[in-house]
């Protein structure tokens, strides 16, 4: 049984005990007086169900709201360190474009002619790490070719 069907149940039986109350006490009978007690009775155990209904609605609400706060810090303090990851590659990225890398140098391409007259620009284990090496060996047709180092030459 629901509250709403409580609450008309109560409005009926409050209804009936209005009409038994509105005879005056020297005219009702021995019936009616019976019949009033009952209707008073049912109507304290219906308003009993009700209370514990309401009661019971009001700790389930209390439970819940307590159950979503501890999820919310759980989530915040589980999505906290995500924040930090998904902005930070970002910014790091940023970072890097701003300045090279100190361990990496840069050379000019002049100056990649000269590692590549000293040491053959495929076979050599600096060129790979400059800027504009690949350029270099697509403009001189050396990509992918095998180059045999000679220093000295």
């Amino acid at each position: 049984m629901d509250d709403i069907q409580l609450c008309n149940d109560i409005m009926d039986l409050k209804q009936e005990l209005q009409n038994l109350v509105a005879i005056p006490e020297k005219e009702k009978t021995k019936l009616q007086n019976q019949r009033e007690d009952e209707l008073i009775q049912k109507i304290h155990r219906l308003v009993q169900k009700r209370d514990f209904l309401v009661d019971d609605a009001e700790v389930e609400r209390l439970r819940e709201q307590e159950e979503d706060k501890e999820m919310a810090d759980f989530l915040r303090i589980k999505l906290k360190p995500l924040d930090k990851v998904t902005k930070s590659p970002a910014s790091s990225r940023a970072e890097k474009k701003a300045e090279p890398p100190p361990s990496k140098p840069t050379v000019a391409k002049t100056g990649l002619a000269l590692i590549k007259d000293c040491c053959g620009a495929t076979q050599c284990n600096i060129i790979p790490h400059f800027t504009g090496a690949q350029e270099l060996s697509k403009a001189e047709g050396i990509e992918g070719k095998p180059m045999t180092a000679t220093r000295g030459r």
